[in-house]
């Protein structure tokens, strides 16, 4: 491990920390602008899929273990979730080869996030909600109300990355 590796990682799962606190004055402010997804998700594409998913395990976890967010009927789907997310931003950003390019960051990032929400509607209807948890829960959860996460998503995380890698800081 090196030590710019150690360092990048507690910084992403800080911020996964402290920047949901900021949207927690609005009523389900959390899956709706999606927060923690955000440090996870760069994580993913600056550390790679080890170092991602281990982001996206630790940042809920110690999240919930500071300020009791996410709920813990919520932590294990979203350990899971956020899990998945680092994994694959850093999985399919090295098989893509995405450097700074913005159009592979696109890529990279929108099935990282299919994949996420994929894996979150299977563990939830398989284990967390099993019999309980339909289809149309899904979509609703997963893609009509986290609309204005998910276009903060696509908005800023390609250009962070992006800039971020040109200026060879991930």
């Amino acid at each position: 491990m090196k030590t710019k590796q150690l360092v990048l990682a507690a910084l992403f799962i800080a911020i996964g920390v402290v920047l949901p606190q900021a949207f927690h004055t609005i009523p389900n402010a959390g899956s709706i602008f999606l927060p923690m997804h955000i440090p996870v998700l760069i994580a993913g594409f600056a550390l790679g899929p080890v170092f991602g998913a281990i982001c996206g395990v630790i940042t809920p976890i110690l999240s919930h273990l500071i300020f009791s967010m996410p709920p813990a009927p919520m932590l294990a789907q979203m350990v899971c979730e956020l899990a998945v997310y680092g994994f694959l931003t850093g999985l399919l950003s090295r098989v893509f080869d995405v450097g700074s390019n913005l159009g592979k960051i696109y890529v990279v990032l929108i099935l990282s996030m299919i994949g996420g929400r994929v894996i979150y509607g299977l563990l939830n209807y398989f284990i967390f909600k099993a019999g309980a948890y339909t289809l149309q829960m899904w979509l609703s959860a997963a893609f009509i109300k986290a609309l204005p996460g998910i276009a903060i998503q696509l908005v800023l995380i390609p250009i962070l990355v992006s800039r971020l890698k040109k200026a060879n800081l991930i």
